[in-house]
């Protein structure tokens, strides 16, 4: 092949699954926009777009009526290099085993697991918990309880067989509404009306639900609420905690038409069954022993509900993953900023809620406008000589530590203060004894998990009000808060290398201000230490999305942190 026709190829894809795109070759994006029908986006730099071919992107293309010779065809006439012979038969074989798998419903309180072929089952059944006993139907088929419908689509997933969901949704109360618009709302801008026509795509269905991935800031709950609007039904709301559930009636009441009436909360303080109810995690899973049986549950079952909303679904708790088979017969959305989670648990989210159907572009939507433009740094600091001692004579578990509570990361906060004095500011930390410290010296007002839900929103509804300028905030507040006049955030700890933490902290800081002002997301470091290893981990996820820190040596450049 010529170098004229090198140029023009932009692809270089390799036997793994990792696609290389070169930007020079995309002036008008038609090949990231194709790539993105069967490809996951993991990483962007000035020269390069990386995507990843998985199982899950594949069976969504073969959901979209995408055939394997077709991507293959496409993929061959753009690539710099022929593809191998192993990289072509995985692509077939995943694709080709879309559909080779269908749930039926049999009777009212069971289905019927189908396969294309018998020699299937044993790789599925091999999956299947104990307590999950299926009946042979015959050669290609077995019987289970409706309840095991979350339970067998885990299993399928597991072996490698995406099941085509046919068992039908419950009917769910009708539910009519409008969205609102108003001075602070304006409609759906052009990025939130593409992801809700893709959990309505041709093809899009055939799994009952799926998951929207978009930026802090962004408007995911408008996105919801298009698509609640459209479901038309009754609808449960999970969120991770009782702020958020506050915060999702607010938007509600804010956005619709709704009634008062017509939305209700049911957490720790307040218990509504509504059309719309919103609740948390917790609630759905309380319950008082091991063997007890869930009482949240049984009251939430007297609402017919026809959609369940999981707000930060990379959140969801192994127990709601069992609760989950519950809502399998309903229509299903996922929301969250990073489909990332740190337990490797991302095939359950496929399997109980859906396939991811829309993910917005961080880099992207910053650089039409839709969220703020960031500036992270990462601020390296020594250890005073005493600390440096202990910290090397120290086991492991102690190294973390004593890293994350530096007291020198304590002066360096005062300077980042003065430096922003006409914006708002979130500390934020992991280790409460270290915020303590930090709230004794300054006088600034502390939120942590223990302080009551009406204390914290007090807090809260005073930064928003701009009556404190400066908030210090522990993990609770890592998600699900609204924020919105936050520029500056100042991370002194966290928890561990959590790059899903790292992501949901920026997040706090990027809603656009009226001002326009850039967001600065400083993040501070002991030098030298597992504090800085564990940085670069937490670091990864927005460098995939284009992010990049600029690092600074406080004994070198502390005098130009800004």
């Amino acid at each position: 092949m010529s170098e004229k026709s090198l140029l023009k190829k932009g692809l270089i894809i390799q036997h793994d699954g990792t696609v290389l795109l070169e930007k020079i070759a995309d002036s008008g994006s038609e090949l990231s926009l194709k790539l993105n029908r069967f490809a996951q986006k993991v990483r962007e730099t000035e020269q390069l777009v990386t995507f990843r071919l998985t199982p899950f992107t594949l069976w969504q293309a073969a959901a979209s009526g995408m055939s394997a010779k077709s991507l293959l065809e496409w993929l061959r006439s753009h690539s710099k290099f022929p593809l191998t012979g192993a990289f072509e038969r995985r692509v077939e074989e995943t694709i080709n085993r879309f559909g080779q798998i269908r749930l039926q419903r049999r009777k009212e309180h069971t289905f019927a697991l189908v396969g294309a072929s018998p020699s299937i089952f044993p790789q599925i059944l091999t999956h299947l918990k104990r307590e999950t006993v299926p009946v042979p139907e015959s050669e290609r088929a077995f019987i289970f309880p409706m309840h095991s419908l979350g339970a067998v689509k885990q299993a399928c997933v597991a072996a490698g067989y995406p099941p085509l969901d046919e068992t039908g949704f419950a009917g769910g109360e009708s539910l009519s509404f409008s969205l609102s618009e108003h001075d602070r709302f304006r409609g759906l801008r052009p990025y939130q009306q593409d992801a809700l026509e893709a959990y309505f795509a041709e093809g899009a269905d055939w799994y009952g639900g799926g998951v929207i991935v978009l930026p802090c800031g962004a408007g995911k709950t408008v996105v919801a609420l298009a698509i609640m609007q459209r479901v038309g039904k009754a609808t449960l709301i999970l969120t991770p905690n009782g702020t958020s559930a506050k915060q999702w009636v607010r938007e509600i009441l804010d956005k619709t038409d709704l009634r008062a009436d017509e939305v209700g909360e049911y957490t720790a303080t307040v218990k509504q069954i509504r059309p719309v109810t919103v609740t948390t995690y917790q609630m759905l899973t309380h319950r008082d022993g091991k063997d007890a049986s869930f009482p949240h549950m049984e009251l939430l079952r007297s609402r017919d509900f026809g959609f369940v909303i999981y707000d930060e679904v990379h959140l969801l708790p192994a127990p709601v993953f069992r609760l989950t088979a519950e809502f399998q017969a309903k229509r299903r959305l996922g929301l969250t900023a990073t489909l990332v989670r740190e337990d490797g648990k991302e095939e359950d989210v496929f399997s109980l809620v859906g396939p991811k159907l829309y993910e917005g572009s961080w880099k992207e939507l910053e650089r039409n406008g839709w969220i703020s433009e960031a500036v992270l740094r990462e601020i390296r600091i020594p250890f005073d000589p005493d600390w440096e001692t202990a910290y090397q004579k120290a086991d492991q578990r102690q190294k973390v530590r004593l890293a994350a509570e530096n007291p020198r990361k304590i002066p360096l906060i005062e300077e980042i203060i003065n430096r922003h004095r006409d914006e708002q500011i979130l500390i934020i930390g992991q280790y409460l004894r270290q915020l303590d410290r930090i709230s004794r010296r300054y006088g600034f007002p502390l939120i942590t998990g223990s302080m009551p839900a009406d204390k914290r929103e007090a807090w809260y509804r005073q930064f928003r009000q701009r009556r404190i300028r400066v908030l210090i905030v522990s993990k609770v507040a890592n998600m699900a808060v609204d924020l919105p006049d936050a520029s500056v955030a100042i991370q002194i700890s966290g928890t561990f290398g959590s790059r899903q933490e790292e992501a949901q902290r920026l997040g706090r800081i990027l809603r656009v201000k009226e001002t326009g002002s850039k967001a600065y997301f400083y993040h501070l470091v002991t030098k030298d230490t597992v504090d800085q290893e564990y940085a670069w981990r937490r670091q990864s996820y927005l460098a995939e999305q284009g992010y990049r820190y600029e690092v600074i040596d406080m004994e070198r450049e502390c005098r130009h942190v800004r």
